[in-house]
């Protein structure tokens, strides 16, 4: 029976292992130089010839390979190759869901309406199979959100090698997230099509109490303990932004009129009619996370071409845009985050501008531009090598990348069941 009892344990421990996630990289100890790539600064500046080299986990230096300077540690020969720094996917549920179908593996979303005091980096797995296989395409961070209710949460943003949620948080807390009322209800299955929402001043005077009544408890005793209430301090001290997951013109409008009323820094999620409102938007520098490029155009008076150009459109105006891939399997489509900054650069926007939306920008938006986002000296060496033009599929085949300075496996089970079935078929 203990044998029985052995042989099981032991069983399952080589099953587990079989579908581990990669051993996380460990802390730079020599240094690199990755010499000769294109440049991709994430600024919008381009170094041809370049000369990218990292020590202790942060960039030394950003130049010319023409230069005539010591190289650092070991040297990457990139001629032909690209560097970027690591892409950033914002407003993302990698590692709250595995397997969607799998309820046990689904920690995105709470009971309850008001839920600012839920925190999603607490139940972020540092072990998932899914956030492993946004590495080998540049992802290597990601803002992690949580859903459902009016207000979700708390988000947090993660770096994509570590071993726990502890290893992972690059900033804690960052923002809480709030679903903005509609003033109109859709019902095409019951027949009744668009429908005015009756309840919507209703349900936006329901939200601004509760702000209020957050302050008043701020100010007052504290008495008795009110968790939810409390979790409201970073909006009001500007510690957290409100993130606000909105689309229509008018609730994008009421949107902003709101946090200006309650003194709370605002960017805006989601953002389908952000294009009819961009003075409102630019006046009060309010940044932007728009959807995925990759959709149907959702009213009827949208250009055919409206979905490929929104990130256009809001660069244009001097509005700071990054991509949420938040609708359609969202974990699934985290892994094509690139691909969609270079459908937009495919429509008109400036190629340097496209990666912006994915590196800088992004790390504007989630206030850790200080540390990441950019080639920059003083910041982590989190970057990658690719073959080709990393927002191109063609092109996106990653040779080398780093976190922190850390080397890291490029491996994942996808790789590996690519590499077992393209060997079944070169034999047959």
């Amino acid at each position: 029976m203990k044998k029985q009892l052995i042989y099981s344990m032991l069983f399952f421990l080589c099953i587990g292992n079989s579908f581990a996630q990669q051993t996380p990289a460990s802390k730079q100890t020599k240094a690199f130089s990755i010499e000769g790539a294109t440049a991709h600064l994430g600024d919008g500046t381009v170094i041809d010839d370049s000369l990218i080299m990292f020590a202790d986990g942060k960039i030394t230096f950003v130049g010319s390979a023409k230069m005539k300077i010591a190289r650092q540690g070991t040297v990457i020969n990139a001629r032909g190759k690209h560097v970027y720094p690591g892409f950033i996917a914002v407003n993302s549920t990698l590692g709250l869901v595995e397997i969607n179908s799998v309820k046990a593996s689904s920690d995105e979303e709470e009971l309850g309406t008001m839920n600012p005091h839920i925190r999603s980096l607490i139940a972020y797995n540092a072990e998932s199979k899914v956030v492993e296989t946004m590495r080998p395409n540049g992802i290597l961070m990601g803002q992690i959100t949580p859903r459902g209710g009016r207000i979700s949460g708390t988000s947090s943003v993660v770096q994509f090698d570590a071993w726990n949620w502890e290893d992972a948080a690059l900033k804690v807390d960052d923002g809480i997230h709030m679903n903005w009322p509609t003033s109109t209800t859709f019902r095409w299955g019951a027949g009744e099509g668009v429908k005015i929402n009756e309840n919507y001043s209703k349900n936006i005077n329901e939200l601004s109490d509760y702000l209020d009544a957050g302050k008043d408890y701020l100010k007052g005793s504290k008495s008795p303990k009110n968790l939810e209430l409390e979790a409201l301090k970073g909006l009001f001290d500007k510690t957290q932004k409100l993130y606000m997951h909105v689309n229509g013109e008018r609730e994008i409008t009421d949107a902003v009129h709101f946090a200006k009323k309650h003194g709370v820094d605002l960017v805006i999620v989601g953002a389908d009619e952000a294009h009819k409102v961009t003075d409102i938007l630019v006046k009060n520098k309010i940044p932007v996370v728009i959807k995925r490029a990759h959709l149907i155009p959702g009213n009827n008076d949208d250009n055919y071409d409206k979905s490929y150009k929104t990130a256009l459109h809001l660069v244009e105006k001097g509005i700071t845009v990054t991509i949420g891939l938040e609708e359609g399997h969202v974990r699934m489509n985290d892994r094509n985050l690139p691909f969609n900054a270079g459908t937009y650069a495919a429509h008109g926007l400036d190629k340097e501008e496209a990666v912006k939306l994915i590196t800088l920008n992004a790390a504007k938006i989630l206030g850790i531009d200080n540390i990441v986002g950019s080639l920059t000296v003083g910041k982590d060496a989190t970057l990658f090598i690719s073959e080709g033009d990393a927002l191109d599929m063609r092109g996106n085949i990653l040779t080398e990348a780093f976190i922190q300075g850390r080397k890291l496996s490029l491996e994942s089970h996808q790789t590996k069941l690519w590499k077992r079935y393209s060997n079944k078929y070169k034999n047959q």
